[in-house]
């Protein structure tokens, strides 16, 4: 025993001994055996099932035994997984027989030079799973050539099998022979690496007991690229580099160093308003905020002066106005730049026209959505996904988020909570600053339209326009009231990134010009209540 074992080609040392409990004894050699340098215990590799192939069923065709040259893949491994060689309807072919959990051939793949295949029979187990019978590890590849590439540069000496039908039902072979793959200590999954390939891996993981699964990650797209390359080490690495698989989401705090130390800071802007801007700390991009007001009470105008602010910073804005036509949203963007309200009829030299287009919407800052009324949420949502993907746009306002739903059958509140889980995904997806408009609910008593304070209790419809917004912003003002009438007071309901909230700032609505203008404490009157009661 002692000449065998100085034989073998140890893979990774100081490893810690589950016999004796030494920390760094242990030594892992290529078969799969381990010996342990503190106690002495040597551990021979996982024995595996020599074949027997049995004769064929007439329905199956036969082959020989060959090196595969292109695929650096020699014949000793194509013996092992039974995977021959031969011609079927005159074309020559590879053949992949397939086994039931007994050995006994029961399908076979057989796969021509132009990539095409043909099913004869049943393929749906995990091919190659009669010559492993449960152990420590088992590899698990997408296809037939991808596991003998394994197989090759691990000397046959390790469990690896293939899914019959790649990644589209790699969740399926998992889930019917799930038994067999939880008889092994790890289940590693080394699929391809395009998109199909790690989405299913992640999947495939999820199904397995907690701490079983690892995927393995290749600097190739298979294994059988990187074999062919010359560079099979690479193959051996990945497999016993793989970590274990957590959901999404999870990260442990010892990972989280680069992630804590990393200064870069999150993308802002300001707002037009030194008072918001105080309490806010500006707006952020991978966040949602939220304006809500009565009806009537101006929280339009407050969007549309944060949108033109942004255009005059030289950021590119996405604006979806519900109620209006994109002729009126423009009009009245650019009647902000020239202090006109021209949306009113307000008539203007040319060349002051000229010129305030080019500086808002003829910019190329600025795109809109030409609809109005409701729309189906993700109609919504894919045109918010090109005005950022394809166009550009870090901020986009939604003007708002009641009427998207309106037209629809069904309950509203349930339709606007899947409507904000939606926005807040797409969100975090694309990392753009989203500005939403909603209504509130009708109060009992004094209403919003006489200067109510707002809540966050008064959101119309969904708990989920308030849980999910980063931010949530009031907007006041007593329509009724001759001498505050054209006051609004703007207030932070939720501040998730401070925690301030309050009484932001005021704005004075100039009726000649349609601005919405920042008042200080000092602008006010004396006996004005800041704290606006009802």
């Amino acid at each position: 025993m002692a000449n065998t074992e100085e034989k073998i080609t140890a893979l990774k040392t100081h490893l810690a001994c589950p016999d004796c409990g030494s920390s760094d004894a242990l030594t892992l050699n290529v078969d799969g055996s381990t010996k342990c340098f503190s106690c002495e215990k040597f551990t021979p590799s996982h024995s595996t099932t020599t074949v027997t192939h049995q004769p064929l069923p007439t329905n199956f065709i036969g082959g020989e035994f060959q090196d595969l040259p292109k695929r650096c893949i020699q014949e000793d491994i194509c013996r092992k997984y039974d995977y021959r060689v031969g011609q079927k309807d005159g074309k020559p072919c590879h053949i992949a027989n397939y086994r039931d959990k007994d050995g006994k051939v029961v399908g076979q793949k057989i796969r021509f030079p132009d990539k095409t295949f043909r099913i004869v029979g049943k393929v749906n187990t995990p091919f190659g799973w009669h010559l492993f019978q449960g152990g420590r590890r088992i590899t698990v590849t997408e296809g037939e050539i991808d596991t003998l590439s394994v197989a090759t540069v691990l000397e046959g000496k390790w469990a690896v099998v293939s899914l019959p039908s790649g990644a589209g039902n790699a969740n399926k072979t998992f889930k019917d022979h799930l038994e067999y793959f939880e008889s092994f200590d790890e289940v590693v999954l080394m699929f391809d690496q395009d998109e199909a390939g790690r989405q299913a891996a992640k999947n495939c993981a999820s199904i397995l007991s907690i701490g079983k699964a690892r995927i393995a990650h290749l600097s190739a797209k298979d294994p059988n690229d990187l074999l062919t390359e010359g560079r099979g080490a690479e193959i051996v690495q990945a497999g016993w580099n793989a970590k274990p698989w957590r959901p999404d989401g999870i990260v442990e705090g010892t990972d989280m160093w680069d992630l804590i130390t990393d200064d870069t800071e999150v993308e802002s802007a300001e707002y037009p308003y030194a008072g918001l801007n105080k309490v806010t700390r500006g707006i952020r991009v991978g966040e949602i905020t939220t304006f809500c007001a009565g009806s009537g009470v101006g929280k339009s105008s407050v969007c549309r002066e944060i949108a033109y602010g942004l255009l005059n910073q030289g950021q590119k804005v996405g604006y979806i106005a519900l109620e209006e036509s994109i002729k009126r949203t423009a009009l009245g963007i650019m009647g902000l730049h020239c202090n006109t309200q021209l949306h009113l009829g307000e008539v203007v030299p040319e060349e002051v026209m000229d010129q305030a287009f080019k500086a808002t919407v003829g910019s190329g800052n600025f795109v809109t959505y030409d609809h109005w009324g409701s729309i189906e949420s993700d109609n919504l949502i894919n045109r918010i996904r090109y005005m950022n993907k394809a166009l550009g746009c870090k901020w986009i306002f939604l003007d708002h988020v009641s009427i998207v739903v309106s037209g629809q059958d069904g309950d509203e509140r349930k339709m606007i909570d899947i409507l904000m889980t939606k926005l807040r995904s797409l969100v975090e997806e694309t990392q753009v600053g989203m500005l939403l408009v909603s209504h509130l609910k009708r109060p009992e008593g004094r209403g919003f339209e006489e200067g109510r304070e707002t809540t966050l209790g008064h959101l119309r419809g969904s708990a989920g326009l308030g849980q999910l917004s980063d931010m949530v912003i009031g907007v006041e003002r007593n329509q009724q009231d001759e001498d505050l009438k054209n006051r609004t007071t703007v207030r932070i309901l939720k501040n998730r990134f401070s925690g301030e909230t309050g009484e932001a700032c005021f704005l004075r609505y100039n009726n000649q010009t349609g601005r919405l203008v920042e008042e200080t404490l000092e602008d006010l009157p004396e006996d004005t209540d800041t704290n606006n009661p009802f």
